[in-house]
Order: C-alpha cells, then sequence, then structure tokens
C-alpha cells in the first residue's frame, strides 16, 4: 500500500478541509460522545453491541438476525426530473451504500450475487465502507474490491462517516471516482447528467455543498450524493432535485412493520428509509447493504436501489 499524499489532496481539497478531516479522525474517530450533528455516537458503544448480541442470542433470534443480513432486496424507484433531456429519459443508477464491507463477508458475497442479473448505466456508492469508525480501513477496501469487481460502468463514490481520508487512494485505484465537494458528468447521447458528491456532514462535517456543485451549468439535471439525508434542508434551499443518501441502515433492528428504533440522524422520521419529497427536493435514503455494531436485522432487510430518471411534465 502505496503512502498517502496528503499534499495531493490539499491541491484537490484545499488545506482547511484535509487539516480538519484529518484532525477530526485522529482526536475523535472513537469517541462515544463528541462533535458532530447527532452528540452521542451509538456506533461506538461497544458494550451496547455485546450486551445486544447476547440478549439476541438468549431470545433465540440471534441466528435469524444473522441470515437476514444476506437477503437483499433490489428496488426500484422511479423519479420524475424536470428538465431532463431526452437522451437521458431512462437512465438507471445503481445506489449502493453502508457497506461495513469488513464487518460481514457473508452480506458481500451476497451482494455480489444479487447485483449480477441487473442493469444500469451508472452506480454511485454513498459511503460507510468500514465496520469500525476507527483502526484499520485495508480489510474493507479488500472486500469492496470484489464488489467493485461485480460491476460494469463507471462508479461514483463518497465517505461517510466511518471511512477515514486515507482511504481515498484506495478507492481511486479500483476506477471508483471520490467526490470530496465535487462533481463529475456523466454523457449519454450528448447530453450530461452532473453526479455532486459532498463529504461526510454527520460527523466530520466537511461537506460545501456550494463548492460541489460550482461549475455546474444551470438548467442541466444534478444527482447530489450526500451520505446522511440530514442535509436535506440545504440541498433544497440550494435547488438540489435529487438527492441518494444513506447512513441510517432504516434502522437495521426494526419493529414489526419496519418501525425502526433508532435512525441515529437528525431527520423526520420518514426520510430514514425510502423515497421522500421536501419542497421540490426528491430523496432516497437506502437502507444499504451492510450491518454496523450487531451482525444482524430484522424487519429491515438490505437493499440495493435502481433508480429510474424520467422527464417531468413541464411546470406551467
Amino acid at each position: 500500500m502505496r503512502e498517502f499524499d496528503i499534499e495531493k489532496y490539499v491541491r484537490r481539497l484545499g488545506r482547511f478541509h484535509v487539516e480538519q478531516r484529518l484532525n477530526m479522525q485522529a482526536h475523535h474517530a472513537a469517541d462515544i460522545f463528541g462533535p458532530g450533528l447527532v452528540h452521542i455516537h451509538i456506533e461506538n458503544m461497544l458494550w451496547l453491541h455485546f450486551f445486544i448480541k447476547r440478549l439476541l442470542q438468549v431470545c433465540g433470534v440471534y441466528g435469524l438476525g444473522r441470515r437476514n443480513t444476506g437477503r437483499f432486496v433490489v428496488t426500484h424507484n422511479a423519479v420524475a426530473l424536470p428538465g431532463l433531456p431526452a437522451a437521458l429519459e431512462g437512465l438507471t443508477l445503481l445506489q449502493l451504500t453502508d457497506f461495513h464491507a469488513d464487518f460481514s463477508a457473508t452480506a458481500m458475497s451476497a451482494l455480489i450475487e444479487a447485483v449480477r442479473p441487473l442493469q444500469w448505466d451508472a452506480c454511485v456508492w454513498t459511503g460507510d465502507y468500514r465496520g469500525l469508525t476507527h483502526g484499520p480501513w485495508e480489510p474493507a477496501a479488500a472486500e469492496l474490491r470484489r464488489v467493485r469487481d461485480a460491476l460494469h460502468g463507471p462508479v461514483y463514490a463518497v465517505l461517510g462517516n466511518h471511512d477515514p481520508l486515507e482511504m481515498a487512494d484506495a478507492l481511486e485505484d479500483m476506477d471508483v471516482r471520490l467526490l470530496l465537494n465535487e462533481r463529475a458528468a456523466f454523457e449519454r447521447g450528448g447530453a450530461r447528467l452532473w453526479i455532486a458528491g459532498v463529504d461526510d456532514q454527520h460527523i466530520f462535517e466537511t461537506d460545501n455543498l456550494e463548492k460541489a456543485v460550482d461549475g455546474i451549468p444551470a438548467g442541466e439535471p444534478v444527482v447530489l450524493l450526500a451520505h446522511s439525508p440530514e442535509l436535506y434542508r440545504k440541498a433544497a434551499y440550494g435547488g438540489i432535485e435529487l438527492m441518494l443518501s444513506g447512513h441510517t441502515h432504516g434502522g437495521q433492528l426494526c419493529l414489526p412493520g419496519g418501525w425502526p428504533i433508532l435512525a441515529n440522524a437528525r431527520v423526520p422520521r420518514r426520510m430514514t428509509r425510502g423515497a421522500w419529497r421536501f419542497q421540490q427536493l426528491q430523496g432516497y435514503t437506502s437502507r444499504g447493504c451492510g450491518v454496523s455494531g450487531v451482525e444482524c436485522r430484522y424487519s429491515c432487510p438490505p437493499e440495493i436501489v435502481l433508480h429510474h430518471l424520467h422527464r417531468a411534465p413541464e411546470r406551467l
């Protein structure tokens, strides 16, 4: 593994962004109480994870929960975008998120098998590639490479609150276009769909939406990748019409009917899973591919999402 080139990312992102990211990672990655939009970080309460696992084992449902982690559901989400060029009609985006790839090789193998028969034009990853928020990230990168090898076409990605900046090189070595408050254009038939991506806003607070969309011509369609849906107000007020997120796992351990016990995000409950709307902004919060804390899922199967883009009728 080559040495991480800090100056490369300083030139690309700016020194303030890089120093804030690296210092937050060094001083707060393992915090239970700390900075960020949610100040109690349950992902770092290892004692709680151990207690929940033991409780599930005593109740005799732990095995079921583990098996559920490999039972993927493919969701089709139709999105009507005003001004979508005719050449982009029917364009399909495959969204994968919250892999926590080193935490469950079983889930990653099931994911690879689930995506093989699917068709899409471009793929987007919306963060959280590592299982823990601290420690080695290389095992997660090795599992992600297996997933990437099963995918065709371009992949665009953002980092989540579990992911260190040092992971950027490994992702880009897999031919993943990492967007750190940046944008890229997907072209088809002479038309462009802009993919804008912001860095993590949940813990590191290094997101910069203004920078991510800077330079995109007015009137051209934009899809925003943001690890957490917590950016919804800023995105809506900035005129974004489609935002794809993850982070919540849909609750992961849910009551019957899919009601999440915890979502770990400062958003209305309706935004913690599936499709939602806020003003003109259409959003989708995926339940994710992997698991965090406890290797179980209940009433909340892992999800692969295919977003089908269509042209909306012109507004009067």
